[in-house]
C-alpha cells in the first residue's frame, strides 16, 4: 500500500539524514518508527507527505509515485497529527476539524455531519465542545481534536509525529488505548513516530528501528523481543526485555500482587481520587468477597462524572483474565487482546489475586533474564 524503494535524504551540507531505506506498509497497519535523536525517523515520516522532499529513491502510495501529486493535494489526502497539535486558536473546535474537508470542496452539510461524527468518535460531545476554542480545552482534549482533524477527510494514511509525548502519563495512557481502538475500528494505515520503546511495543503492529539514517530492523514487537537482528537493536530495546521460555514461567511469578480494587457502589469522585493517589489509569472492580466483576477506566469516569452515581454504571465486564495456574506465555498471548492493557489474575473461586500489565510483564521478564545471567556467571 505504502512503499519506500531505496529512499535517501541528503541535505545541502552533505548530511545524509536517511540512507537508502526500503520497506512496505500494508493497508491497515500501524507502523511505529523509533530510534535515538537524529536517527531519521521523523524525516522518514515527513517524506511521505513531502513536508521533507526525498533526495533519491521512490515513495509510492497504492502504486502511485508521491512525486506525481501536487504537493498541497498530497498533504490534504494524508492525515497529520503532531506533538504541538497545531490548532488555530481563533477557530472553534468545529472549524478546526472542518478545514481539510472544506479545502477539498465538501459541502457545508457533509462537512458538518463529518465533524459531528468525528467528535463523537474521539470522545468529545459536539453539543458541548463544537463551539469552544482550543484554549478552553485540556491538553488531552486538544490532542483528540488533532486526531479528529487528521481523520476529517477520511484519508487512507495518517502520520503521527510523537503525538502524545507532551501529555501527562494518565492522559497519554488513555489516548494510546483510544488510538488502538480507533485503529482497529477504522483500519487506517498509520505511521507513528515515538522515542518511547514501551509506547512502541504497545502501539505497533510492527516496529521499525532506525539509527544514523539506516533501517536496522522492521518486525513485530514479538520478533524484535525474541530475535533482535542487530546489536544496537538489542541494546535499544533493552536486552533484559528479551523473553526466555515464558511457557515455563508461572503467571504468578510475573504478576503484581498489589492490585488496586474498589467496589461497584463507589462514587465517581472516590474513584478519581483513588486513581490519582495511586497514579493508575484503571480500577479493578470486585465485590465484597474480592471476586472479579469488571474494570473501570479513568477516562470513562471523568467523561461521565456528572451523570453517574456509582462507577458500576461505567464498568466494563472483564472478558480477559487468567487463572493463577496459567503461564507467562498465556499472559503474553492474551495481552494483545486486552483493551485495558492489563490482565487480572484470579484463583479458581474468581477471587482477584494479582495483576499483569504490559509494564510488569516486561519488568518481570527482565528480572528473570538478569537472574539467569547471574546464575551462569
Amino acid at each position: 500500500m505504502l512503499k519506500f524503494q531505496n529512499v535517501s535524504k541528503v541535505y545541502d551540507d552533505g548530511f545524509k539524514a536517511v540512507d537508502s531505506i526500503s520497506f512496505e506498509i500494508p493497508k491497515g497497519e500501524l507502523l511505529v518508527l523509533i530510534g535515538p535523536s537524529g536517527s531519521g525517523k521523523s524525516t522518514t515520516m515527513k517524506m511521505i507527505n513531502r513536508m521533507v522532499p526525498h533526495s533519491s529513491g521512490t515513495i509510492s502510495i497504492n502504486g502511485k509515485d508521491t512525486d506525481s501529486y501536487v504537493a498541497s493535494e498530497l498533504r490534504r489526502s494524508i492525515g497529520y497529527v503532531i506533538q504541538q497539535i497545531g490548532l488555530f486558536p481563533h477557530y472553534t473546535i468545529e472549524k478546526n476539524i472542518s478545514i481539510v474537508p472544506q479545502l477539498n470542496g465538501w459541502s457545508a452539510e457533509k462537512t458538518k455531519a463529518r465533524v459531528m461524527e468525528l467528535m463523537e468518535l474521539v470522545g468529545l460531545d459536539p453539543t458541548i465542545f463544537a463551539g469552544r476554542y482550543p484554549k478552553e480545552l485540556s491538553g488531552g482534549q486538544q490532542q483528540r481534536v488533532g486526531i479528529a482533524r487528521a481523520l476529517a477527510s477520511d484519508p487512507e494514511v495518517i502520520l503521527m509525529d510523537e503525538p502524545f509525548s507532551a501529555l501527562d502519563p494518565l492522559t497519554r495512557e488513555q489516548l494510546q488505548g483510544e488510538l488502538i481502538s480507533l485503529h482497529k475500528k477504522l483500519n487506517k494505515t498509520i505511521i507513528f513516530v515515538t522515542h518511547d520503546m514501551d509506547e512502541a511495543l504497545k502501539m505497533g503492529d510492527r516496529i521499525a528501528i532506525m539509527k544514523d539514517g539506516k533501517l536496522l530492523q522492521l518486525d513485530t514487537p514479538e520478533k524484535l523481543l525474541h530475535e533482535p537482528a542487530h546489536g544496537f537493536v538489542e541494546e535499544f530495546i533493552g536486552k533484559h526485555r528479551i523473553i526466555q521460555n515464558p511457557e515455563l514461567m508461572p503467571v504468578i511469578d510475573i504478576m503484581s500482587e498489589s492490585v488496586i480494587t474498589t467496589l461497584p457502589q463507589s462514587s465517581p469522585e472516590k474513584a478519581i481520587t483513588l486513581i490519582r493517589q495511586r497514579k493508575i489509569t484503571d480500577l479493578i472492580i470486585v465485590n465484597e468477597e474480592k471476586h472479579l466483576l469488571g474494570i473501570v477506566s479513568a477516562y470513562d469516569v471523568i467523561k461521565k462524572l456528572n451523570s453517574i452515581q456509582t462507577i458500576e454504571e461505567v464498568m466494563t465486564p472483564v472478558e480477559h483474565f487468567l487463572l493463577d495456574t496459567t503461564s507467562a506465555k498465556d499472559a503474553i498471548i492474551m495481552m494483545d487482546e486486552s483493551p485495558f492493557g492489563m490482565i487480572p489474575i484470579v484463583n479458581d473461586k474468581m477471587k482477584v489475586v494479582g495483576l499483569v500489565t504490559r509494564g510488569s510483564l516486561l519488568s518481570a521478564m527482565s528480572s528473570q533474564w538478569t537472574e539467569t545471567e547471574d546464575t551462569h556467571e
